[in-house]
């Protein structure tokens, strides 16, 4: 009797797992266009380190003197580490120009491939589509 009670409960557990929705994860090439290059330079306003992608918030000025804040898409954090990045590698207030894709729906989203510091310290290896930064 016992047994089958526990037989019972491990097959009921194994199915409810499957009914769990995954979290939702995108392919570089759905979301942003690799012919739509872009470089931006403003101040970092906020830094989000989580999975499954590790993201950044940076105020923007526009030829016109217009602010906007933009987001960009790094690797997952256990990515970046791995290219040696830590928590502190971006903060807010640095000054920054980052070269990405821009998303394919216009909206303020950039796959960020390449970041500079003001101080002209690369940080490489920050998208999210893999490889180096170029």
């Amino acid at each position: 009797m016992r047994k089958t009670l526990l037989n019972v409960f491990a097959v009921s557990a194994g199915l409810a797992l499957t009914c769990v929705p995954a979290l939702p994860h995108h392919s570089f090439a759905a979301e942003y266009d690799a012919t739509k290059p872009v470089t931006l330079s403003g101040t970092v306003t906020k830094v989000e380190w989580m999975n499954p992608h590790a993201r950044f918030y940076v105020d923007v000025k526009d030829d016109k003197g217009v602010v906007a804040n933009w987001e960009f898409e790094l690797g997952s954090p256990n990515g970046l580490m791995h290219e040696g990045w830590t928590r502190n590698s971006l903060k807010k207030g640095d000054v920054v120009t980052v070269t990405g894709s821009l998303a394919k729906d216009g909206t303020k989203l950039v796959n960020a491939r390449k970041i500079t510091l003001a101080d002209g310290t690369q940080v490489m290896g920050a998208s999210s589509q893999g490889g180096e930064a170029k």
